[in-house]
């Protein structure tokens, strides 16, 4: 009885009521940007060491089958040892994805081609597992909804060639690691399947997996984490038909969890992509969508830097000149409008560096100067935190994080 109260004394000097308690899950915040980790400025140390920075979880990383066994049974661990071991020193836990079919296993196709043999790709996967004991977390390929990723796009062939034999491999080596299948894109495009067509199928093929995973992307101009902007009820799967994929997976894998393994906005330079400013609220917004979703464990970003190529993708947390976007300060410190109610305000917020409860300041903007609203608090163990205050529409709010001086990006009370 005891130990119950401390608990809602605890919470409730953290911010939450009881409702703000049961709604903190385990939710994971990571970022995929393969080329940057590998090549990007600096020592691969001192990019590690910057992820670390932000206060992210994980760190999504591609392991090609078809350049690490270009022959059966003759592997060249170099680079994901490179990869997996800095992050993992570093205390950052790796999401692996195997893609890439050899020549070799699929008589000379080109790597989205179907293997011939589960058993080939099987032994991949268990020998990428024994390797790497400290990985327990994997997915099974890449958007093998769409024919650029695996072709032919098959959900029968994906399981029975790739996401069975994989979640057998791996869990031969470490019955601890947790499996991911689909990995679907938001929709199917040419050539493609609608990622609710394909989770059905899955299941009706008899998929294995600990967890379903999907990449969220906005699908039409005009979406939000929170609002579709077109075909809101045809089978594509955003972040704001986010319940679709609840719904889906529910009742193809009622035990399986779900991991949101790339998403992003493209800003500015990119033509079609929002504002910097837009791209750092959705960015925001986006964290606060899956801390409230049920069963969702892990959210990626895609990107710490912008490509150089308009063409590809514009999603960076930094410019292609290392300039910090605001939606680096936004990762580090999500702060959202959850409600209004005249003069009062609700704001979900999270300090993501540092261990343990942090000390934050929420502020808001008058007479030329930022002020404190209720002094210094303390966010819950994983750095969350809820609270009203009171502000108008139109008030200014920011998240300050005293023990590294920084400030999150502004919030404008809609």
């Amino acid at each position: 009885m005891r130990v119950a109260l401390i608990a809602v004394l605890v919470a409730c000097a953290f911010g939450f009521g009881a409702r703000g308690a049961e709604a903190a899950p385990s939710v994971r915040f990571g970022i995929q940007d393969d080329a940057w980790l590998e090549f990007g400025p600096g020592t691969l140390a001192q990019r590690v060491a910057e992820l670390d920075r932000l206060g992210l979880d994980i760190v999504r990383v591609t392991v090609y089958w078809n350049r690490t066994e270009p022959a059966p049974g003759r592997f060249d661990w170099r680079r994901s040892d490179r990869l997996l071991r800095a992050l993992h020193t570093r205390g950052l836990a790796p999401l692996v994805t195997l893609w890439g079919t050899p020549g070799w296993a699929s008589e000379g196709g080109p790597p989205n081609a179907v293997p011939l043999r589960g058993a080939d790709f099987s032994r991949f996967a268990q020998a990428a597992a024994t390797r790497y004991p400290y990985v327990r977390n994997w997915t099974m390929w890449n958007e093998p909804n769409k024919i650029a990723w695996l072709n032919p796009v098959s959900p029968r062939a994906y399981v029975t060639q790739i996401l069975n034999p994989g979640y057998q491999g791996i869990k031969a080596a470490n019955r601890a690691a947790r499996v991911a299948g689909g990995v679907t894109g938001p929709r199917g495009g040419k050539g493609g399947m609608a990622p609710v067509d394909f989770i059905r199928a899955m299941d009706r093929a008899g998929a294995r997996l600990d967890a379903y995973a999907h990449h969220p992307y906005p699908s039409y101009p005009g979406d939000t984490p929170y609002a579709a902007g077109g075909c809101g009820d045809c089978k594509t799967i955003s972040m704001a038909t986010l319940e679709r994929l609840l719904r889906e997976v529910g009742r193809a894998f009622p035990r399986a969890s779900i991991w949101l393994t790339e998403y992003a906005y493209q800003s500015d330079p990119d033509p079609f992509g929002v504002s910097r400013e837009l791209q750092a609220r959705y960015v925001a917004e986006a964290a606060r969508r899956v801390f409230a979703a049920p069963r969702v464990e892990m959210l990626i970003h895609y990107l710490y830097r912008d490509e150089p190529d308009l063409g590809r993708w514009q999603s960076g947390l930094e410019t292609v000149n290392g300039d910090a976007k605001p939606a680096l300060q936004a990762t580090m410190l999500p702060l959202v409008q959850v409600a209004r109610k005249g003069s009062s305000t609700s704001v979900w917020g999270q300090v993501r560096p540092g261990d343990g409860p942090q000390g934050y300041v929420l502020q808001i903007w008058g007479n030329g100067r930022w002020t404190s609203i209720g002094g210094t608090r303390l966010t819950s163990g994983r750095g969350f935190l809820s609270r009203t205050v009171p502000a108008a529409k139109g008030s200014k709010l920011r998240l300050w994080y005293p023990a590294r001086g920084l400030a999150s990006p502004m919030l404008v009370v809609r």
